[in-house]
């Protein structure tokens, strides 16, 4: 049993980050899955509804002055705890056994709160048994990573599509907050925008 952890918009230059868990049961059709970057927007929605339908799942996020506040990636390891708070609520809602599960992080990283000996861990919290792992590219080679980066990056494009409605001028509906150069001149000729990350390099 896989729990996957996957997070969206680490790198962008705007907005909040985002991170989701996810856990996919046996049964789960795994051919609607991949990296979400890899999917277009129509297979990722259609592959969205699927998985909170069907699966114990969290989504959580740190916002632009979280990340400011303190650097992006103790904003991505917040994001992802409160996602694994709230997967922890929604799998117990589901009556959903996640005793024994193996969690999955992608990156290089494993957040303090999934260490045992951190004083952050919520595994002390849950079940005793759990043991995770940070594995590079955990997102395009285990399902359930695979879910959780489907279900970060549409929450966290459906929040850009409504920053684009207050401001447009910065285009975010087409790169979502991502460094484009059409971002990067939007920024040096209107400053950053209300949800702009003032400790990121635009240049």
């Amino acid at each position: 049993m896989i729990i996957g952890i996957d997070e969206a918009g680490r790198g962008t230059l705007a907005g909040p980050v985002y991170a989701a868990c996810c856990l996919i049961s046996d049964d789960f059709d795994k051919s609607i899955l991949d990296d979400s970057k890899k999917l277009n927007p129509k297979q990722r929605e259609e592959a969205r509804l699927r998985i909170v339908s069907n699966c114990a799942y969290g989504i959580g996020f740190a916002t632009h002055k979280e990340i400011d506040e303190t650097n992006i990636l103790k904003a991505t390891f917040l994001a992802m705890k409160r996602a694994f708070g709230r997967f922890l609520k929604n799998a117990e809602t589901k009556n959903v056994d996640i005793g024994h599960a193996e969690i999955i992080v992608d990156g290089p990283f494993l957040p303090p709160f999934l260490n045992k000996w951190d004083g952050e861990s919520l595994l002390k919290e849950s079940e005793p048994d759990f043991s995770a792992f940070a594995i590079v590219k955990a997102d395009s080679k285990i399902p359930a990573v695979m879910a959780a980066s489907i279900l970060a990056k549409t929450a966290r494009d459906e929040i850009m599509l409504l920053a684009d409605k207050k401001w447009p001028q910065y285009g975010y509906a087409r790169h979502k907050g991502y460094g484009t150069l059409a971002h990067r001149h939007a920024i040096k000729n209107l400053g950053q925008s209300p949800i702009g990350r003032k400790t990121f390099s635009v240049s």
